[in-house]
């Protein structure tokens, strides 16, 4: 699967972007960074969200939908390895928004917590990885291209037990949503090809 997503043929300017050095060495540091939000997501769950019910892993947290909404919880933007049907542009777009929105959750969050450290280093990555995002974004935009918005994002958290759900649901998100980040990267990853092909084989 990865390796038909990264086979795919990019159009003629995005194709051209992504051989680029300088877009490589950018994205190798988005690559590294979304690693280190990935490794640390579990650390910062247990070190903040304490309820027994509420695991990282675990089939019962889709039956908490209902709640996600009524906090306030946006579904993070989708995003897929980069094709003819999905641009470089749409990608990097949903990757920004993407970490723009769970910035802004664990923002709306961390003054509520008791134990913060490391929802706040993990934001400091994740404001790190967009940094990166936007220095490909500008590579790839055209003159014409329509800046991002910025969306405030406003919680309903009247008590403990609803800024416990939100750390939770948002860190949950937050994986996913990074694992998608890391396969998009990977598809657009030109230094590793002959290494990968030769492990998938």
């Amino acid at each position: 699967m990865a390796s038909a997503a990264r086979g795919a043929p990019l159009p003629e300017r995005s194709g051209a972007l992504v051989e680029d050095p300088q877009f490589q060495e950018i994205l190798q540091r988005s690559r590294s960074l979304t690693q280190k939000i990935l490794l640390s997501i579990a650390d910062t769950h247990k070190s903040c969200v304490h309820s027994q019910t509420l695991q990282l892993t675990s089939s019962e947290n889709t039956k908490l939908a209902t709640m996600a909404s009524t906090i306030g919880i946006p579904p993070a933007p989708l995003l897929r390895a980069v094709s003819e049907n999905f641009t470089l542009e749409s990608g990097l777009r949903a990757m920004h928004d993407g970490l723009q929105l769970h910035h802004g959750l664990l923002s709306s969050i961390s003054p509520r917590l008791k134990v913060k450290e490391k929802v706040v280093a993990l934001m400091a990555d994740i404001r790190d990885l967009k940094v990166q995002v936007v220095k490909m974004e500008k590579m790839s935009q055209t003159s014409d291209a329509v800046p991002p918005t910025s969306a405030s994002v406003e919680l309903r958290l009247p008590g403990d037990y609803e800024v416990q759900v939100a750390a939770h649901l948002t860190l949950v998100q937050l994986q996913t949503f990074s694992q998608d980040v890391a396969r998009c990267l990977r598809s657009l990853d030109r230094s590793n090809d002959e290494d990968d092909d030769e492990k998938e084989s």
